[in-house]
């Protein structure tokens, strides 16, 4: 059972197994996967895989000597170090612009910017962006009832806006941090966050486009109304989007607690990327000591706590919160990126045995005469899992733990971020009803099960490949290598 191959295969079963068939919390059922991948590897498969991290032999020795518990809660931690404060403050700037109204602004902003008459375009737009900073449900909970109020005024092409808000938050969900999928890869494959932001948008871009289209097609094959419902009657929806403009922050307030964020960790990636941090950028201290402010709030976790703070200072001026309102708010904030967090964290525990079996060496043995066939697999392996397990993140983290060994291959042929890429393109496919997601999505737009798996399933799907598509066609022609 030393077989790195098999002990994948135990690890993926469990996983897969734990959450659909027992109906365990992909929290537990991820551990249990760790501790049965770390039983089954041998001692000496745990030395080599530190050994080849640059450990000397006797300190290999020691850290493949650890319990097995101890192996575990260090990449659990490990995890946690890279992505924990990140996902809580995301956390709270997402409630934040929600409840402040700051997102509304975002939106009305973009219908201003593209017309009543493109408003699909500027609903997938608007959600793209919105779920970089936000997460991906709170978009949709967001959007759709501002869907559904257009649809109303419109009398028409309901399904086209529907699906035009789906399309753009679950593409930036796969590939552009902060989001917490796109967060994992960057740390687990070492990859700057910066570049994955850059190429992250450029692909989610060209996807969101495939869609937008794939979207009118089937608004066109399936002309599907909007319904009243108990939960989300018309006259209420309406209400939402006649909200006075009076009432909502300004478009600055709104976009700077997103805006900060990326602004501030793209400027500090470009400047490690392509500058030395011995050497004084410019001529000017005052200068200088400028760019060190910038590069100081450029770090990730400063950059996501200074957005959240930004936010809150948005809701307390927009709604006149009370102190104790603030606190309360915060903690309804955090508990809902708390179960994110150890969801993810117990992945990178997972993710971290499978390293320490050996899988990504034997992986690289049978991939070493043409290394691009990793990108087709990183997507397969990532699909297989997500479609069997439901969940995008699993899928992400699972396919990460088995491809972070090779990314850091010298002859790799490609720069480690084409991986990600294709990763996340691969956690699209393909949703079902074994995905919370997709009952969130099914809900939301009032569409039956039947209909959402003849219009979401196959529009997200062909994202996906599309995603993958342009990938490797990125990673042969520029390799950025």
């Amino acid at each position: 059972m030393g077989d790195p191959i098999l002990i994948l295969i135990v690890g993926v079963v469990i996983v897969v197994g734990g959450i659909i068939g027992f109906k365990l919390h992909p929290f537990l059922a991820l551990l249990l996967a760790a501790l049965a991948v770390a039983l089954l590897t041998p001692t000496a498969s745990v030395e080599q895989f530190y050994l080849s991290k640059g450990s000397s032999a006797a300190e290999a020795i020691k850290l493949s000597h650890k319990s097995i518990g101890e192996r575990i809660g260090t990449e659990f931690g490990n995890t946690c170090a890279k992505i924990g404060i990140l996902i809580a403050m995301a956390a709270i700037i997402g409630k934040a612009m929600l409840d402040s109204g700051a997102a509304e602004k975002i939106i009305r902003a973009m219908l201003k910017v593209t017309g009543v008459k493109n408003a699909p375009i500027g609903f997938v737009l608007s959600s793209f962006f919105l779920t970089i900073p936000v997460f991906v449900d709170t978009v949709i909970f967001l959007m759709m009832p501002l869907a559904k109020a257009m649809g109303m005024r419109l009398g028409k092409n309901y399904l086209l806006l529907a699906l035009s808000v789906i399309a753009g938050a679950v593409m930036a969900n796969s590939y552009v941090p902060p989001s917490p999928g796109p967060l994992f890869l960057v740390g687990a494959l070492n990859v700057p966050i910066g570049l994955m932001m850059v190429c992250g948008s450029i692909l989610g871009l060209c996807t969101i486009t495939v869609g937008y289209f794939i979207a009118i097609w089937l608004n066109k094959k399936y002309p599907i109304p909007l319904r009243d419902a108990p939960d989300a009657r018309l006259e209420d929806i309406a209400a939402i989007a006649n909200k006075d403009d009076k009432d909502l922050p300004s478009l600055g307030l709104a976009l700077l607690p997103a805006v900060f964020p990326l602004v501030t960790i793209c400027i500090r990636s470009a400047v490690e990327a392509f500058t030395s941090h011995k050497a004084p950028l410019t001529s000017s201290a005052v200068l200088n000591g400028i760019i060190d402010v910038v590069l100081f709030f450029g770090d990730k976790n400063i950059a996501l706590l200074t957005g959240a703070i930004f936010a809150l200072l948005v809701l307390v001026y927009q709604k006149r919160m009370a102190k104790q309102a603030v606190t309360s708010f915060v903690q309804t904030a955090l508990m809902s990126g708390g179960g994110i967090i150890l969801i993810t964290a117990a992945g990178g525990a997972f993710g971290g045995m499978l390293q320490q079996s050996g899988i990504s060496q034997r992986i690289a043995e049978m991939t070493k005469d043409y290394q691009m066939a990793l990108i087709p697999l990183a997507f397969f392996i990532t699909a297989v899992v997500r479609t069997a397990q439901g969940s995008a993140t699993v899928a992400l983290i699972t396919a990460s733990g088995i491809l972070a060994g090779m990314a850091q291959n010298a002859n790799l042929g490609f720069h480690p971020v084409y991986l990600c890429l294709a990763i996340g393109s691969g956690a699209k496919l393909i949703p079902w009803m074994n995905d919370a997601g997709f009952w969130i999505m099914c809900k939301t737009s009032n569409l039956t099960e039947q209909e959402a798996l003849k219009t979401i399933a196959p529009m997200q799907s062909l994202m996906g490949l599309t995603g993958l598509i342009l990938t490797m066609i990125a990673a042969q022609l520029f390799p950025l290598v």
